[in-house]
Formats: structure tokens, sequence, C-alpha cells
């Protein structure tokens, strides 16, 4: 007679990971006007009932939204219990600048901080370390640590980075912030779930034991989407184009989709052990609401 051993073994083992407990981030960026500033806050009361571990926000490609961060930045401390992670980057500043950010934002209490190389400013053909400022985001989470023991996230890319000359230089360079004092990674968006799997394979296989959290872009609008991804080198599948194929004018149809696309993601990464997720909301919290509500991650008050 076969044992039934291995299916038992095999059942357990989904279990657990299934019941292991799940943890969120979000990502919001500053908005420009009153009525984004209406969305934001509203996202932001909307969400922040799921206690999430951390809300970061955007600093900008180049640098340009610096003072709309920090104006952020300190409301979240000020109304909410949140804990907040402003973006900082080695864009448009010197290394004094930056690290004068960073210990105003340790004093006032943040401790948490998401470090990036950051874009070219536009209008550059390409990234061109400032002499005066921290050339790359390695050298950043250098110069945070030296402030103080701020708990950091660095970007991570399942496809590569599109500037970096082969995988593995990507790969060496994740593992070099990790190992300067970064905390975790936090992956460019990907629909093709396999294609993180095996760079969180990879990851493993280089020796980076940190978390690769998988970053989680909920899709509002696809010509939007595919506006993102050419821009980070992210892949579009095409299985995804045609489920939004003729949903232009279609908003509702457009949310049902795009809520059974993120929740298929998700659900399939928890299968695969992953118990850490970041959402790029878009400032907007009905598609990340749901997606959490699948995953198990509800109001605290509504637990029974």
């Amino acid at each position: 007679m076969t044992s039934l051993a291995p299916l038992k073994d095999h059942v357990a083992d989904t279990l657990s990971r299934l019941r292991q407990p799940v943890s969120v981030s979000f990502e919001f960026f500053p908005p420009n006007d009153e009525a984004m500033e209406k969305t934001l806050w509203q996202s932001i009361e909307r969400l922040a009932p799921l206690s999430p571990r951390f809300v970061s926000v955007t600093y900008g490609a180049d640098g340009s939204t610096r003072t709309r961060t920090h104006q952020v930045v300190a409301r979240v401390l000020k109304e909410t219990a949140l804990t907040a992670a402003p973006h900082l980057t080695c864009i448009g500043a010197s290394r004094d600048e930056v690290l004068d950010i960073a210990r105003e934002y340790w004093a006032a209490g943040i401790k948490n901080i998401v470090a990036l190389r950051g874009d070219a400013p536009q209008g550059a053909s390409r990234y061109e370390p400032n002499p005066q400022g921290f050339a790359y985001a390695v050298d950043l989470v250098k110069g945070l640590k030296s402030v103080g023991d701020f708990d950091i996230s660095v970007a991570a890319y399942p496809e590569m980075h599109p500037e970096a000359p082969n995988s593995r230089f990507d790969l060496d360079n994740l593992k070099a912030k990790i190992d300067a004092g970064a905390d975790r990674a936090i992956t460019q968006f990907f629909f093709d779930t396999d294609l993180y799997l095996r760079f969180r394979d990879q990851c493993a296989a280089a020796g980076i034991t940190a978390s690769i959290v998988p970053g989680i872009l909920p899709i509002t609008r696809l010509p939007q989407l595919l506006r993102f991804a050419g821009r980070c080198g992210a892949s579009v599948p095409d299985w995804l184009k045609e489920r939004f194929a003729g949903l232009d004018d279609d908003v509702d149809t457009r949310k049902m989709i795009a809520a059974s696309v993120a929740i298929e993601q998700v659900e399939r990464l928890s299968r695969e052990g992953v118990s850490e997720f970041h959402f790029y909301t878009l400032n907007r919290a009905e598609l990340t609401y749901a997606i959490c509500h699948a995953l198990g991650v509800r109001p605290q008050a509504a637990e029974r």
C-alpha cells in the first residue's frame, strides 16, 4: 500500500504557509494639487486600519518633490499612528544635505527610510553621480547608517535594472546594499510570478538573506501601466493585455479584472511562502484594500 505520509506532510506544509502572518506596506506619492491631496488622505485613512508595517512616500524621480514629500511625512507623523518611511535618493543634493535630512528625520522619530539611487534628471541622457553627493544607493545606505540605526528598504529588480550591464552585476549590487546595512529589498512591480520566484532563488544562492518583498501594482489603467513598465524595464505579458482589451471606457469591469489579477498573484505568492507584500497604491485605496482582504489582512477591530 502506498504511504500517505508524503501527502500529509505536503498538506501540513501548505497549511502552515497559508496560516503564517502576512505583513503589508503601502506606497504613496506627494500630491500636486488640492484634489489629489484629498484623494491621498482619504486613501491613507481607508488603509490605515490594516496596520501596515510602514507607509512609504516617494521622492520624485530627480528629487523634485522633496518639500511635498516632507510635508506628507510630517502629517502622517502628526495625525496618524502609522510608521512613515520617506524615500531618499542620491539625486539633487550633496552628501551633507542628504545627511542633514536624515538627522532631521531621526530627531523627529522617523526611523524607516527607503534608500534609492534615483533617476537621472529630466532631459539628461544618462545618470551621472553628483561629485558632492552619494553616487549610488549602496553609498546612501552607508551614509544613513552613520546617522542612526535606520530601518532601510532598498530596491530590487526581478527583471534586472534597465541600466545594469547584466544580471550578475545587478545581483551583486543588491547584495552590496544589503551588506551595507539595508534590512530588506522591495522589488519593482511584476506580473509574471515565476520571474519573482526565480529571482528570489537567485538572491538566496548569492547569499542574500534579507527579505525580498514583492512589489504589487494594482492596475488602474492599462495605458498608464504600459508607460510605467516602459520606463522601468518591466514586462507586461500578452495574457494581461488581453484581459484588459476593449475596456478603456468600462471603469467598473477594469476594476474587477484588476482585482482578480492581483488577487491571483498574491495568493500564489502566499502559497510559495511569501508573507510580506508592498503595494504601489498610486494613492488609491480600493484595489489595495480588496487585495489585502483576500490575503487575510483585515482591520484589527473587525477581528473576533
